[in-house]
């Protein structure tokens, strides 16, 4: 009763495994635990440039912003009361040498050669791995092994080769013998050694796959931050440069018009010396003249005066504004630069974060092939492995069946074999016995009764 309920319970398991093997060999499309499904890789906002630090704005541009026309504005000197009147008889004073006027330049305009330094984040490092346990064939045997429990079926792997194993075994009449338990541990341990192989295949793939696209995104940071270093110390080199100009401009303009000013100042001196003496020289020449003379010749002269006075105040009006003109078109064409730069490494910016953009689509459009692949090549494997699982099935059951009918008449021939036997044997025993009691009669009957009334 028990064998027969034992092979029922295995036609059932037989029943549910070819139910599933015919199952997975129409499979259409993997289910979720069995599609790989790659992660996207997203750009962070860390490893986006931005345009801080790197434009020039009215709080970093500092002493070369812009200048004022105010600063370098001149004005008339101021009259110090009325001119006395002029005396013919004193010698007229020393004028002395002209004075140059010298400059110095000012700290500003010493230009400091910009020093860089490599950031950390702009040195690459070697991305290095360790071998992980589940892409070696141990592993994953071990882990294949332990799915085997004592009185539990064997694993959809394993079953084939044992069941092999145990049909060759009871042919041999070895069926419940040492040896073949050590052939079906030996044909269990061969089919998951290929199994844990493939499984191990596919984690050093995977492994290697991260390697890679870890050591490309570190050389890729770092190639970013040293540009980034590269532009910053050609931006403060440019700031420097621009500065220590601005600064040498204003400089040089300043001893200009120093120089300007003490010329004109001693340009009056010599004038008003000039005219004392041509004065005191007319007083000496003209002293027999009326006084109505000497009183028209100071009107002229005083006249004289004030005309050089006014045309030295327009000339010096004249020179305001066109100061104040150079200044302006100073402070244009700094604005204009200044925009001109913003623009250029705003573009540079935008420009590195699209190209940046693109790296990580294209990462991610080829992780999805790349998972589109795995998934088909998993649902053919899937495919391929039940078919052959089932026309193995197929070819063990009709195996199976051909040995229960050479083994059932094997036995009929046996037993007939063994009647036959028997069916001889008694008849040969029949005969001796019936030979041993004739010859005892035999013997009675020459010996007497007394041999008998003795025996």
């Amino acid at each position: 009763m028990g064998t027969t309920e034992e092979g029922a319970d295995m036609a059932t398991e037989e029943e549910e495994i070819r139910d599933k093997m015919i199952d997975q060999a129409t499979q259409a499309e993997l289910e979720t635990q069995q599609t790989y499904t790659p992660e996207d890789q997203k750009v962070q906002t860390n490893e986006l440039l931005s345009t801080s630090g790197k434009t020039i704005s009215a709080q970093t541009t500092g002493a070369a912003g812009e200048i004022k026309a105010e600063d370098f504005a001149q004005k008339a000197p101021k009259a110090k009361g009325p001119a006395k009147g002029y005396q013919a008889e004193k010698t007229a004073p020393k004028v002395g040498d002209a004075e140059a006027a010298e400059g110095s330049l000012s700290q500003g305009s010493i230009m400091q050669a910009a020093q860089g330094t490599v950031s950390p984040a702009s040195l690459a490092k070697a991305a290095t791995a360790t071998m992980d346990p589940r892409a070696t064939t141990q592993f994953q045997l071990e882990q294949l092994l332990s799915g085997i429990e004592d009185g539990k079926p064997l694993p959809s792997w394993a079953s084939p080769a044992v069941r092999s194993v145990a049909g060759v075994m009871a042919s041999r009449g070895l069926g419940a013998s040492s040896m073949a338990a050590a052939a079906m541990t030996q044909a269990v341990m061969e089919s998951g050694i290929k199994v844990a192989s493939e499984d191990a295949s596919r984690y050093q793939t995977l492994q290697l796959a991260n390697l890679s696209n870890e050591q490309q995104a570190t050389l890729q940071n770092a190639a970013t931050y040293a540009a980034m270093d590269m532009a910053n110390l050609n931006n403060r080199q440019m700031a420097a440069v621009n500065n220590a100009k601005a600064f040498l401009a204003i400089d040089l303009q300043n001893l200009t018009n120093e120089q300007q000013s003490k010329t004109i100042t001693y340009q009056s001196k010599v004038s008003a010396l000039l005219s004392d003496a041509a004065a005191a020289n007319a007083a000496k020449q003209f002293n027999a003249r009326s006084q109505n003379e000497v009183d028209l010749f100071f009107a002229e002269l005083g006249a004289n005066i004030e005309s050089a006075s006014l045309n030295r105040v327009a000339g010096l009006k004249q020179f305001n504004i066109n100061n104040k003109i150079a200044v302006d078109q100073f402070n244009a064409q700094m604005k204009t630069t200044k925009d001109q730069f913003n623009a250029n490494m705003r573009l540079q910016v935008d420009q590195s974060n699209a190209v940046w953009r693109r790296n990580v689509n294209t990462a991610n459009t080829a992780a999805q092939n790349e998972a589109n692949r795995l998934n088909v090549m998993n649902l053919l494997g899937i495919q391929q492995n039940a078919m052959n699982n089932i026309w193995q099935a197929y070819r063990d059951q009709a195996s199976w069946n051909m040995k229960i009918s050479e083994n059932a008449k094997d036995r009929a021939h046996n037993a007939a074999m063994q009647s036959a036997q028997i069916a001889g044997d008694k008849d040969l025993y029949d005969d001796q016995y019936d030979d041993w009691l004739t010859i005892e009669l035999i013997d009675n009957f020459f010996t007497g009764g007394s041999s008998n009334q003795t025996a």
